[in-house]
């Protein structure tokens, strides 16, 4: 069971690419390329993760290269754009120091083990980036890894003295030119010709891939008050985005932004299939034996006595039989009975483990870091308890259809105001959630190859399952290209996405 995310990885050779970007349309006259009715001269990007070139679960020297701004930077320089600083990390660990401790975990790595099983690993070895030690800017591409819209505008947001207590942000106090100082600001402070923003998906994306663990913060307008993984209200949202795009328009002759995807859409939600517990016949019926009392007497008691419905009770019915089987968990949205079962005497133990159990559906969604747990045995001395099985999956590693419906909601929310405060300022809108879309479903063709958003060898994501490799990240870019063409009436040319590197097995 453990070993399943290994398997899938090794089913199809992975290609690694080395060589430099080219262009797609290569230059073959000078003067032939222009930028349109688009003023490219002073290029701002500004955003979370996916503006940095996050990837691979770090910030490193090679992800920056590759970032979505930088490419686009680079072919606007065929166009009269100006030059494109961004905050570089020292090294390719990726691992973040706070006064020589490590705050930040290193990128992962394809690992081979001694059976030729696959997996992610963390990379080995001591960073070198220190936060107090940042460089100075300013920095055109002000991509924030963890920044929530809300945190644009929040002050305090790059003070270092916050980072251990969550108030502030290591990536952004890294580069912030004073504590007090807003991203938005030191944004608009370089008065960009032209900018990109693509903010939001932390808003929702902390809660689903926490498996739900936070809040739906929807009715609640004060996010001083939010925790690090809910969601954002939607009039929030609304009303700091309004605020970044007109900072970040004041000076520009034009931008983009981007939406939010589907979070249901990606590695991290995709890759673990819902019925991954494999049994024989024998154990699966051992199995039922056990569950038997809770399913036939236990929760019909509990409907019969008002507890619970019918509904929930039927949903917490818990069946196994010959094959691949739906792992057992626990749901913090069903009724807690667990001091219910006690004060009926079942023994503490059993009650807790009894009190807000169900089993797996086809409607959840298992998150990736749960291939390293389930079939495994927590307690060596008890080797018949295996997570999934025995032990329940806790929630924060499923995302459940009722938490699924908040992000949606959410989301659908946040696009709506992208959109029509894209059209309100006449600036392009990029339907990023329909892009991934089709990446998943059917694949996006290049000159060389299909990109699909299968994990480890789709080439589209990196091994943290949610960022793209820079092959993803050049795709994202040529989108971009090709709508500033269509918009402003511009030739800039796109690269060859082929040419970019997907993932690695060693450091770059």
């Amino acid at each position: 069971m453990k070993n399943t995310l290994y398997i899938c990885l090794s089913l199809l050779a992975i290609g690694f690419v080395s060589c430099e970007p080219e262009l797609e349309n290569p230059v073959n006259e000078e003067g032939f390329y222009d930028s349109g009715s688009a003023n490219l001269a002073n290029y701002v990007a500004v955003g979370n993760s996916l503006t940095a070139g996050y990837a691979d679960g770090a910030l490193y020297i090679t992800g920056q290269e590759n970032s979505f701004p930088n490419i686009l930077a680079g072919q606007f320089e065929f166009v009269g754009g100006g030059e494109f600083t961004q905050p570089m990390m020292d090294d390719n660990l990726g691992g973040l120091l706070l006064n020589g401790q490590q705050i930040t975990e290193n990128r992962l790595v394809l690992s081979v083990d001694s059976e030729g099983n696959r997996a992610p690993v963390r990379l080995e070895g001591e960073p070198t980036t220190e936060v107090t030690n940042g460089p100075t800017g300013p920095y055109n591409n002000m991509g924030i890894p963890g920044a929530k819209s809300f945190h644009l505008v929040a002050p305090g947001y790059g003070n270092v003295g916050g980072i251990l207590t969550g108030a502030a942000n290591p990536y952004y106090a890294r580069i912030a030119t004073s504590g007090n100082a807003t991203v938005l600001a030191d944004a608009a402070s370089q008065n960009p010709t032209f900018f990109s923003l693509w903010i939001g998906n932390n808003d929702i994306l902390s809660y689903a891939t926490s498996g739900g663990v936070g809040e739906d913060q929807t009715g609640n307008l004060d996010p001083t008050t939010y925790g690090p993984n809910d969601i954002t209200d939607p009039n929030v949202f609304a009303s700091v985005y309004s605020q970044e795009v007109d900072a970040l328009s004041a000076s520009a002759s034009g931008g983009v932004l981007l939406n939010i995807p589907d979070v249901t859409s990606i590695p991290y939600f995709t890759t673990v299939p819902t019925q991954v517990v494999p049994l024989d016949a024998a154990t699966a019926a051992q199995l039922n034996a056990q569950f038997a009392l809770y399913n036939t007497q236990v929760l019909p008691g509990l409907v019969a006595a008002g507890f619970i419905t019918q509904e929930e009770a039927d949903l917490r019915k818990v069946t196994f039989s010959a094959g691949q089987n739906y792992p057992i968990m626990t749901d913090d949205d069903l009724t807690d009975v667990t001091q219910i079962l006690i004060a009926q005497g079942v023994p503490a133990a059993t009650a807790e483990l009894l009190g807000q159990l169900r089993q797996v559906n086809n409607s959840d969604l298992i998150v990736l870091p749960a291939s390293s747990v389930i079939g495994t045995t927590p307690n060596p001395d008890i080797p018949t308890n295996i997570v999934g099985v025995t032990v329940p999956l806790g929630d924060e590693l499923v995302l459940t259809a009722v938490e699924q419906d908040r992000v949606a909601t959410a989301s659908a929310s946040y696009n709506a105001t992208i959109n029509a405060i894209a059209n309100a300022k006449d600036l392009i809108y990029i339907d990023a959630k329909a892009l991934l879309k089709q990446i998943d479903e059917t694949g996006i063709v290049y000159n060389g190859g299909v990109l699909t958003s299968e994990f480890g060898t789709g080439g589209a994501f990196s091994l943290d399952g949610v960022h793209p490799t820079p092959r993803g990240y050049a795709y994202t870019a040529n989108v971009i290209i090709d709508a500033i063409n269509a918009k402003y009436n511009a030739t800039i040319p796109k690269v060859e996405i082929g040419n970019y590197p997907t993932i690695t097995l060693t450091n770059n």
